[in-house]
């Protein structure tokens, strides 16, 4: 069988998102931040439906917030970042059907507990109807970006972490990513931003997700994360991972039309500077929705760049500054389960 990943702005049957449990480490350390998850979920419905996972104890509590357009699904789960533990949805390309990629998951190299999201993507993925692609590589939904045609961008401290998949070869990975999300070509970032690396606060970071640092936003295209400053501990990170995408060549052949959309100004928690980044979007049917930091000047900065590219889509905005103080933003709690009965975006020809 083949499988391909569809572009996140591809149709979408839904939106898939958990809402952190009660005894989990969200709701326990920043139980304010769970407003964040609820209005991520209120602003996807005003585009397509949501299924919001929710611990039983918290149904009728969370009823009277959620919009109508969302669906409660109890389930019994950890944490609240259903990108990374819930499953990567494909289309099975012999049938068109819908599949579901169940990676091995251990929070982000064993940093948190993890053992019922290490299974919450077979029941994600029951429970939409897919079958099960299972693999043996540990990875997270935040940790690739595809543009539908056969690109992935990773980064190595993340694919190749020794408390993610230790032994591992490029090769291996590139192997495995063909097999599950049809991947022919992966283009390798270095590393991510500092605040991401699990240096300043061991217990949250991800070890360097993708979703924090570059974006397709169509094939070719690639949106990533601006650190303008040459004092801050982000910009030769950022020079290093544009070199390399300034240097890649696409599944079609094609050189990457780089747009850079700056960072916020720093914000400071208890003494640690959050990285703050734009390129942390979700795509929904006809939107988008972006974080927003309450930096008035970068938000519409960010906010103008992210319509001018996407001029046929509505853009909404949710302040994601909370999501962030706990390790990520509204990308990291959203999954999109694509429209198998969609008709497929046509691949680009590499003359184009």
């Amino acid at each position: 069988m083949t499988y391909r990943m569809p572009a996140e702005w591809e149709r979408h049957t839904r939106t898939w998102m958990a809402l952190p449990p009660p005894g989990g480490y969200v709701a326990t350390e920043d139980p304010t931040a769970l407003d964040a998850w609820i209005a991520t979920a209120n602003a996807v419905t005003v585009f397509e439906p949501v299924s919001l996972l929710v611990d039983a104890s918290e149904v009728e509590r969370v009823s009277a917030l959620i919009a109508p357009g969302v669906e409660i699904v109890t389930a019994d789960f950890d944490d609240g970042w259903l990108r990374d533990s819930g499953p990567t949805f494909v289309i099975d390309d012999s049938d068109g059907t819908l599949a579901a990629v169940h990676w091995v998951f251990n929070a982000w190299g064993g940093i948190q507990e993890h053992a019922r999201d290490a299974r919450i993507g077979g029941f994600v993925a029951d429970r939409a109807g897919a079958s099960v692609v299972s693999s043996q590589m540990v990875n997270e939904g935040g940790g690739i970006s595809v543009d539908g045609e056969g690109t992935v961008i990773v980064t190595e401290s993340v694919q190749l972490h020794d408390r993610r998949n230790p032994g591992w070869t490029k090769q291996q990975v590139e192997e495995e990513l063909a097999r599950t999300i049809g991947a022919t070509t992966v283009i390798w970032l270095e590393r991510g931003l500092m605040g991401d690396m699990q240096q300043y606060r061991p217990e949250v970071g991800t070890n360097g997700h993708v979703d924090v640092l570059a974006s397709f936003v169509r094939p070719g295209v690639v949106v990533v994360h601006g650190q303008p400053v040459p004092a801050h501990h982000d910009h030769a990170v950022m020079a290093e991972n544009v070199r390399r995408l300034q240097e890649a060549r696409d599944a079609q052949g094609r050189a990457l039309e780089i747009i850079t959309i700056d960072a916020p100004g720093d914000t400071v928690v208890d003494g640690v500077s959050i990285d703050h980044s734009y390129i942390n979007f979700s795509y929904v049917n006809d939107g988008l929705i972006m974080s927003t930091f309450g930096d008035a000047k970068a938000d519409a900065n960010a906010a103008q760049i992210l319509q001018d590219l996407h001029p046929e889509r509505q853009l909404a905005r949710v302040n994601a500054a909370p999501i962030f103080r706990n390790g990520g933003g509204v990308h990291c709690i959203t999954q999109q389960e694509p429209d198998v009965s969609a008709k497929p975006l046509a691949r680009s020809d590499p003359s184009d």
